[in-house]
């Protein structure tokens, strides 16, 4: 799919056709992220903490986890 970068006040735009957008549930307002990875932009949507925590499941969620020695006060 080809489409043009476009003047939008002091900055340039890009249009998400609405196909592209339907297919990852963007809409107006979606917060994403804008890097540069090897040379090319990359637009990333971000997902909210409400909408990953919606995704904690009995069957995926994981018990504590030992990382080590306490290293101050904590109580083992």
């Amino acid at each position: 799919m080809h489409i043009h970068v476009t003047k939008w006040g002091n900055s340039l735009g890009v249009r998400i056709p609405r196909v592209l957008a339907n297919k990852i549930g963007m809409h107006e307002g979606t917060p994403v992220d804008v890097s540069i990875q090897d040379h090319h932009i990359v637009i990333t949507k971000e997902l909210s903490l409400q909408y990953l925590l919606s995704q904690v499941t009995q069957e995926n969620i994981h018990g504590e986890v030992q990382v080590g020695a306490a290293c101050g006060e904590e109580v083992w």
